[in-house]
Parts: structure tokens; C-alpha cells; sequence
């Protein structure tokens, strides 16, 4: 019995393994999405075979359900459930170890675009937010740098700590971000962004030995594990302003949010807003139908297309 516990448990690190090397190397996730898809896997194997072999060509449309039944019954309602399972059955049939692709047989959730209006801030209350996290004694030049970026170019949380030192280009006014699936943008600094970001450097940043542009206060000057930092900032600066988050709160897309309701406000079609927030679909941008009323006009600054400079 013990020699076969140990032949499937290694059959399941090597398949582990073989699909965390596809998570990174063909489907482009950050660390943290990987870590989350790679535990969903684990406990799907753990719930359709214990500790016994393990028979992934046998699997059935009902295995995948019960799981997902099974997961959304413990007391935890994790939204990501079906995501994450749908991409390990993904890579079993990429691989070729199942005959069909069962993540087919996972239903997608309706999406009604016109259901509610998206999160945000009116302009006032960001002003508000970006001014009560420059007032920070400490750390108030990292704070704002972070939150402005956001703000004016509308980064995710995840790629403003991802930013280096070496992805601006102070000497054109650009800035690499790095994005969803490995891609690249170039997007423009304008003066207001490049002028927090040499405060920043002059002012804040430690002797921090990486090159990763935001890092903590405190030796060793490490860059941050993930991007609930900004959260805690965001949540901070709304606190002090005695603004209430929205209901539910979106976390630090808030101000991702407000940037494209604003430029949507001020007459963007929904194409030019995807543009700029760098969605890869359109129906990531749909969410902001509600207020397109014209989408006549174009956004005053030039912004490059979807994809650019590696």
C-alpha cells in the first residue's frame, strides 16, 4: 500500500510540476494566479482521487461539477473556483491527457453589461484620495508616485510594485508596463506622473539594492509580494478624506475604475477607453456601456495600441 501512495504521489508532483511550467511559460500568469491555480488543481485531485492513482483520461463532465459543488458548499464562495479548474483542464487536454476538453463543460456565468455602473470615484474624490496620500509624513512621495500612476495611466495594482527602474525612459517620457500574459505597453509619463516619480527617488526611496522601482520604507528596502499594499494605501487615504468606500469595495481598481469612467465622461468611445486600460477583449471594457452615451469624441492624449514595445 505504502508503495503505491508513494508511486501516486509521485505521479502528482510530476504533473504538478509539468503544469505549473505551462502556467508560466504558455499562459504568461503572474506568480500569484499561479500559486492560486495550482492549489485549486491540487484539491481537485485530492477530492476526485485521494491518495490513490490517479486516472485523468477517465474523468467525466460530473467529476468536475461535483467538485465545484463541493468547493462552493464548504462555507468559502470563491468567485475563481471555475476559473482556476477550468485552466488545469485546459492544460490536460493541451497535453493530450484527456480525449476531450472537459473545461468546456463548466458553465461561464452570464454577464449582464448594463447590470450596475462600475466603482468609482467622482474626479473630486480622487483629487481628494491623491492629496491625502501625499500628506503622509513618511511615506507620503511613494504613496502618491504609487496612486498617481494608477490614477492618470491606469495600472493594475500587481504592475505598478512590477515596475523597474530600468522601464522608464525619462529621456522620451515613457514607462514599460508590464502586463497581463507577458505583454509589454509603452505608455506616456506626463509631467505631472514624472515629477512624483523624481520626488520619489530623491526623496524616499532607501538604499534598496534591486531594481524594482517601489519598495518598502524599512531596510532591507524589499520590493512588495503583491499588490494589496495599494489596497492598504487606498484604504487609508479614503479613511482620511471621510470618504466610504464603495459598496463592495473593488479594492485598488477603484481608481482604475474612475480613470475610465472620467474618460468616458469626457466623451471616449469605449474602444479608446479599452486603449488605454490595455484590455485584450473588448468585453473587459463593456462594463463601462452604461456610460457611453456618444462615444463621439477621442481622448485629448495620444495613447499607443494594445501590445506594443517588448
Amino acid at each position: 500500500m505504502t508503495d503505491i501512495l508513494t508511486e501516486a504521489g509521485t505521479a502528482r508532483a510530476v504533473l504538478l510540476t509539468d503544469f505549473e511550467d505551462y502556467l508560466v511559460k504558455q499562459r504568461g500568469l503572474s506568480p500569484r494566479t499561479i500559486y492560486h491555480t495550482l492549489r485549486f488543481a491540487d484539491r481537485f485531485l485530492d477530492h476526485r482521487f485521494g491518495e490513490g492513482a490517479i486516472n485523468l483520461p477517465g474523468l467525466r463532465p460530473a467529476d468536475i461539477i461535483g467538485f465545484i459543488e463541493h468547493v462552493l458548499t464548504t462555507g468559502r464562495r470563491d468567485k475563481t473556483v471555475a476559473t482556476h479548474v477550468r485552466a488545469f483542464l485546459q492544460f490536460l487536454f493541451a497535453r493530450g491527457v484527456t480525449a476531450t476538453n472537459l473545461a468546456l463543460s463548466l458553465p461561464k456565468a452570464a454577464k449582464r453589461w448594463d447590470a450596475r455602473l462600475p466603482r468609482h470615484l467622482a474626479p473630486e474624490g480622487v483629487e481628494a484620495v491623491l492629496a491625502s496620500a501625499r500628506s503622509n509624513p513618511r511615506y507620503g512621495a511613494r504613496d502618491y508616485a504609487m496612486l498617481l500612476i494608477m490614477a492618470r495611466l491606469g495600472l493594475r495594482a500587481v504592475e505598478v510594485i512590477a515596475i523597474q527602474l530600468d522601464d522608464i525612459d525619462w529621456r522620451v517620457g515613457e514607462l514599460t508596463v508590464r502586463g497581463k500574459g507577458q505583454l509589454h505597453d509603452r505608455l506616456p509619463i506626463s509631467p505631472e506622473v514624472g515629477d512624483a516619480l523624481s520626488a520619489y527617488l530623491r526623496n524616499e526611496r532607501g538604499p534598496a539594492t534591486c531594481r524594482t522601482l517601489f519598495v518598502a520604507q524599512r531596510a532591507p528596502y524589499r520590493p512588495f509580494k503583491d499588490g494589496q499594499i495599494l489596497n492598504a494605501i487606498l484604504k487609508e487615504a479614503l479613511k482620511a478624506t471621510d470618504q466610504k468606500p464603495v459598496t463592495p469595495y473593488v479594492g485598488s481598481h477603484l481608481l482604475r475604475h474612475s480613470l475610465a469612467t472620467q474618460l468616458v465622461n469626457a466623451g471616449a468611445s469605449l474602444d479608446e477607453v479599452g486603449d488605454v486600460l490595455r484590455h485584450r477583449s473588448r468585453s473587459s471594457t463593456m462594463i463601462y456601456a452604461r456610460l457611453d452615451i456618444d462615444g463621439l469624441r477621442s481622448v485629448a492624449m495620444p495613447w499607443p495600441v494594445t501590445g506594443g514595445g517588448q
